[in-house]
C-alpha cells in the first residue's frame, strides 16, 4: 500500500511540475471522455466501435508513455 501511495504522491508532483506529464495526462482524460461519450450512446454505430477502439489504443499508449516517464523519474530519484 505505501507503494502505491508513493506511486501517487509521484503523479501528483510530476502534474505539478513537469509540463510534458501534464499533457499526456490531459490526453488520457480527453480520450477517456470521448470513450466514455462513446459508450453511453444508446445505439453504437460500426464507425463508432471502430473509434472507440482506435481511442482506446491511443489512451493505452499515453498511459504507457506516462509510466515510463514515472519509472525514469524514480529511477533517477534513487540514485
Amino acid at each position: 500500500m505505501e507503494n502505491h501511495t508513493q506511486d501517487e504522491s509521484l503523479k501528483e508532483h510530476l502534474l505539478a511540475t513537469n509540463e510534458a506529464f501534464r499533457s499526456l495526462a490531459q490526453q488520457h482524460a480527453e480520450y477517456s471522455r470521448q470513450i466514455d461519450a462513446i459508450e453511453s450512446k444508446s445505439h453504437v454505430t460500426d464507425v463508432d466501435e471502430l473509434e472507440e477502439q482506435r481511442l482506446k489504443k491511443l489512451k493505452l499508449n499515453v498511459k504507457d508513455q506516462m509510466n515510463e516517464m514515472l519509472a525514469q523519474y524514480k529511477h533517477s530519484s534513487v540514485g
